[in-house]
């Protein structure tokens, strides 16, 4: 079972950005135990040296996604420790809220280099070489934000409406090859990033953590938050070996909430 036969993703090398917490480890873990040989990828050394002590990633290498330089130097040590890189999980990302009139240029442009030129950067570090050997697999994680319209949080929709851009151009650049690029679009997951996110609202607000969270999950028709295994699970599937007609796509997960 491995390369030779087409059962993707088992014995592939898979990077992922933003591979030690929340959705990246999610994915990180469910590639793994797919057979896949998988780098997780980013800056807090901790979370990734966790990822490999638990067995959900063969490796680590640090970078700033946005840095050419350090995803070069990053690529280069991953590949040769692990070979080369048939998969490629987009999920480095960061969010911010303001108003749109109190979000300067300054947090605009935080959010389109974590959210967009993230993806960008590591997407063209790897994609050549994945058209050159004639498969690969690209997904990037961007959001329902990258689907719909929500407030006070412009920059970081307008980021991850790029990222559902740059897949859909990407994909029928390379759709006469084996390469697919897709996008997997969580509505709000049950992540570090969320909690975050309901510690600034409580202390903004005055409210509950059982009232922040439960005004989050009303926006899924389903009445919850999304497990980051959810999310992993479809990363997992649109690196499948029955997922080669797949392609462009913007999968939600959200219960409903993006139609």
């Amino acid at each position: 079972m491995g390369v030779e036969d087409g059962t993707e993703p088992a014995g592939r090398h898979a990077l992922v950005t933003g591979g030690g917490r929340g959705i990246g480890a999610a994915v990180s873990r469910a590639l793994t135990r797919a057979g896949a040989v998988v780098t997780v990828l980013g800056r807090g050394q901790a979370a990734l040296e966790a990822a490999v002590a638990a067995g959900d990633a063969a490796g680590y290498v640090r970078a700033n996604a946005t840095s050419e330089a350090e995803i070069a130097a990053a690529l280069e040590a991953a590949e040769a420790a692990r070979g080369p890189v048939s998969i490629l999980v987009n999920n480095a990302g960061a969010a911010e809220s303001a108003p749109f009139a109190r979000t300067d240029r300054a947090l605009w442009e935080r959010m389109l280099a974590a959210n967009l030129t993230s993806v960008f950067t590591v997407t063209r570090a790897v994609l050549p070489a994945m058209l050159g050997r004639g498969w690969g697999r690209v997904v990037n994680v961007a959001s329902t934000a990258g689907l719909t319209g929500y407030p006070y949080v412009a920059a970081y929709v307008a980021a991850k409406h790029g990222v559902v851009g740059l897949t859909r151009a990407l994909a029928l650049e390379c759709a006469k090859s084996a390469v697919t690029v897709n996008a997997v679009c969580p509505g709000y997951t049950e992540t570090e990033l969320l909690t975050g996110s309901f510690a600034t609202i409580m202390a903004k607000t005055g409210r509950s953590e059982v009232e922040v969270r439960a005004s989050f999950a009303r926006s899924n028709p389903q009445g919850r938050l999304v497990s980051p295994a959810e999310v992993a699970a479809t990363v997992l599937f649109l690196c499948g070996p029955a997922t080669a007609a797949v392609n462009g796509q913007a999968i939600a997960v959200a219960g409903g909430e993006v139609m």
